[in-house]
């Protein structure tokens, strides 16, 4: 997946296609973040993307380690938002749903309000349900079943 997020004609697709399912909270959200490193490339083309189509939606980046020196911090980015300000968790491939729902704690823990998760593939292993019995939303663009049937 990293391959597809890193070259240049499908990030500008993708970026596109998240921009098309963020818009159910157009109004509602500040900005999108995810877990470095497999959220970096969406949550930077989403920002960009965002900001071209006069909607503009900071990022931030949750670190999977806190910084070692200076400010230890786990998350990035957060000098763009304020405590209470809603935002989505993107993810490149959701399995078990751990990753996410670790991204989702580490975001609260900084203050911001996590309305849901949007990931490229949803490889239908749990994870859906996971994020949904925590009671946030879950959106992909595909799954390992439509990939799959091709």
């Amino acid at each position: 997946m990293k391959q597809v997020l890193l070259n240049a004609k499908w990030i500008e697709w993708m970026s596109q296609a998240f921009l098309e399912l963020l818009e159910r909270y157009r109004g509602q959200i500040k900005g999108v973040g995810g877990m470095t490193m497999g959220a970096d490339p969406i949550v930077t083309a989403v920002s960009l993307r965002s900001s071209q189509n006069g909607w503009p939606l900071n990022g931030f980046y949750i670190r999977k380690e806190p910084k070692s020196h200076g400010t230890s911090r786990w998350v990035e980015g957060l000098k763009n938002f304020s405590v209470g300000d809603k935002v989505i968790i993107m993810e490149d491939v959701v399995t078990t749903g751990g990753s996410s729902l670790k991204a989702v704690e580490r975001a609260e823990e900084a203050g911001l309000q996590v309305l849901g998760i949007i990931a490229c593939v949803d490889r239908e292993e749990g994870g859906r349900e996971k994020i949904e019995e925590r009671g946030l939303r879950f959106h992909s663009l595909t799954t390992k079943s439509e990939i799959l049937a091709r």
